[in-house]
């Protein structure tokens, strides 16, 4: 579970209520309810979003909300040392020996990268593959991103949409006092609706989605690297020490510390 996300969903409302309590105390929460004005904002935003995605893309795309609150592990370091324990299996054994380890590996990427480097495939080519495969996880990727960056942009818009509908019915009811204050609170409320669904939800969301996604290029992109210094025939400690550059500098201390490696 992702800490900081769930941690900023539950503590906005939190914020939310504390301000509300604070500003008109406990018993004005729930005027802050308003049906209409949720269907007019939630509804309206989401909607029009749909309209623009496929109902797969668009099923898969608010299932990425999940995602955002479940914290990927990406173990740089036992990356790079599984990368340098095959460079030295390579160099001890040959090429050929990486496709018998790659039946223990389980990332996709660096299975396919170490078959096809067994396989005798130029380096080109299989830079080309992969990178055609990191690609495309990019573009699975910001599928997702965009549609929370899209419901975000409609919030605000489909809330001044309600906030317009709530000041036609209340002009045409003038004359009535009790509609005025139904008709103003939807006038008022669509626009508050819009604002924290954009900035409480989506906005978290679709940047965590943004870091997540590019936490895993590197990761992929460091698989890459690795395999193509393999291929070249790198000594394996060249290899540790490019693909140790890739690692903060924190994680590099603890890397060398655990392994006996660095200046």
């Amino acid at each position: 579970m992702d800490l900081a996300t769930l941690i900023s969903l539950v503590g906005g409302l939190a914020i939310i209520l504390i301000g509300i309590a604070t500003a008109g105390g406990l018993q004005t929460i729930p005027s802050y309810i308003d049906v209409p004005s949720m269907i007019i904002t939630f509804g309206g935003a989401f909607i029009c979003v749909f309209g623009s995605q496929s109902v797969p893309g668009f099923i898969g795309g608010v299932k990425t909300i999940g995602k955002a609150l479940n914290e990927p592990k990406f173990d740089m370091a036992g990356l790079v040392k599984q990368i340098v324990e095959l460079s030295n299996t390579a160099r001890k054994d040959g090429l050929l020996a990486l496709e018998e380890a790659s039946n223990n590996i389980e990332d996709p990427l660096l299975k396919k990268g170490l078959v096809l480097t067994a396989d005798g495939t130029e380096p080109e080519l299989v830079r080309a593959i992969l990178e055609a495969e990191i690609e495309s996880i990019d573009g699975r990727h910001k599928v997702g991103i965009k549609l929370w960056e899209d419901i975000g942009a409609q919030g605000p818009a489909w809330g001044m949409i309600g906030t317009l509908v709530g000041l036609v019915n209340m002009l045409n009811n003038m004359s009535d006092a009790s509609a005025l204050g139904p008709n103003m609170a939807v006038a008022l409320i669509t626009t508050f609706y819009g604002s924290a669904l954009a900035n409480w939800v989506c906005f978290p969301v679709s940047n965590k989605l943004k870091l997540n996604n590019e936490k895993e290029l590197t990761y992929k992109g460091v698989m890459v690297e690795g395999i193509l210094s393999i291929q070249a025939g790198e000594n394996p400690r060249v290899t540790e020490e490019k693909l140790k550059a890739f690692m903060s500098p924190a994680d590099q201390a603890a890397y060398n510390a655990a392994n006996g490696s660095g200046e």
